[in-house]
């Protein structure tokens, strides 16, 4: 049987995927692109290096549950779903299985190496690429790097804007403003990879994820009707995407949708931004200005008096990492890197501006104001 893989490379670290089913690869290359320099590879090459290993079985997944359950082990939420984890410290391997998924896997740190098992194509395929992304964070990490609660988008030159603050703050609408309205290129839409350079600065990646829009940011950045047209045309949002919100863009409601006080949102693929909204991807960039914005539904654009500055809760950390516990052994690290990695780049982050920025709804008024501020 034929096999397929895909390997993602970024500053010097590498995970390959491999699968017999080419829509498991086809899906992290989609997920990764550029970002990550993903690229198809020989079959034969597979060995090489840390590798994710997924399959549609079935029956694999039926004996590795069973195993499983028949064992001693412990239950923790991951992404969203329940994961029974069984640890085998003796052979080195963690056994684990999510029943709501139909997803099981077996993961060997000392080797380097993850297997997963389960079903269906989709939901193999969103675990494959999620656990690679893993596999690349904890290279990353033990090379030094930070992971920071920013969004992030790359002028000319590679200077770097970085948007700060909590879920809702704004840093959403803060990045795609400059990116729809000037060009810059997205880097990532809600953490980074951060490190000290040679050169006295501080060097910025991309985290790959999908990106979150609430319906209402959709529309006042004019994309709501490319989204209805291509909806319309057979083509899918990120399936992470609540049907809801699918319903509602069809349907032309632009309304913000709730549920327990949590807004709904559209779940953007990153390759959809470059291709449905002419936002370019950027792969990498220089840290050059730090905003700490908030919106406000009627507020003027403008830069508030009482700064704030760059602190703990800005950072990533495995206290925060909550959605993604290193339940399978892959950092090796702590999940948002060392403290030295944290302190270092927290030091040099301190040298660049500071703005603190209020913004309304008003896209294009916001794109103006933020463009002269960070220039």
């Amino acid at each position: 049987m034929r096999a397929y893989a895909v390997r993602l490379e970024c500053a010097g670290a590498s995970v390959t995927v491999a699968s017999t089913e080419r829509a498991v690869t086809d899906w992290s290359a989609r997920y990764f692109g550029p970002w990550w320099k993903a690229t198809e590879v020989p079959a034969q090459d597979v060995c090489a290096g840390p590798l994710v290993l997924a399959e549609v079985d079935p029956g694999r997944y039926a004996n590795e549950s069973l195993a499983v359950r028949q064992n001693p082990h412990r239950s923790v939420g991951y992404a969203k779903a329940r994961l029974l984890v069984a640890e085998d410290a003796a052979a080195g391997v963690v056994h684990a299985v999510s029943p709501d998924d139909a997803l099981a896997y077996r993961s060997e740190p000392g080797a380097g190496s993850l297997l997963i098992f389960g079903c269906d194509v989709e939901p193999v395929a969103t675990a494959t690429a999620r656990l690679a992304r893993e596999m690349m964070r904890g290279a990353l990490l033990r090379d030094g790097w930070a992971v920071l609660h920013a969004s992030a988008v790359v002028a000319e030159g590679g200077r770097t804007v970085l948007a700060f603050g909590r879920k809702g703050a704004g840093k959403t609408t803060t990045a795609l403003a400059l990116a729809a309205r000037h060009g810059y290129g997205l880097l990532a839409n809600d953490r980074v990879f951060v490190r000290p350079d040679d050169r006295g600065g501080v060097d910025v990646l991309p985290w790959p994820s999908a990106a979150a829009l609430g319906l209402g940011l959709l529309d006042a950045l004019g994309w709501f009707e490319i989204c209805r047209e291509r909806l319309e045309a057979g083509e899918a949002l990120h399936p992470t995407q609540d049907g809801r919100v699918t319903e509602a863009l069809l349907a032309g409601r632009r309304d913000p949708l709730w549920e327990g006080g949590k807004e709904l949102k559209v779940q953007v693929f990153p390759d959809q931004f470059p291709d449905w909204f002419d936002v370019p991807l950027a792969a990498a960039g220089e840290a050059a200005v730090l905003l700490f914005p908030r919106v406000e539904a009627e507020a003027v654009p403008a830069v508030e008096e009482t700064g704030r500055a760059l602190g703990d809760d800005d950072f990533m950390s495995g206290r925060t990492e909550d959605r993604y516990p290193d339940v399978f052994d892959l950092l090796g690290v702590d999940g948002g890197g060392t403290d030295t990695a944290r302190q270092d780049v927290a030091q040099h982050l301190a040298e660049l501006p500071h703005h603190s920025v209020v913004l309304g709804l008003d896209i294009a008024a916001n794109a103006e104001f933020l463009a002269k501020v960070t220039d």
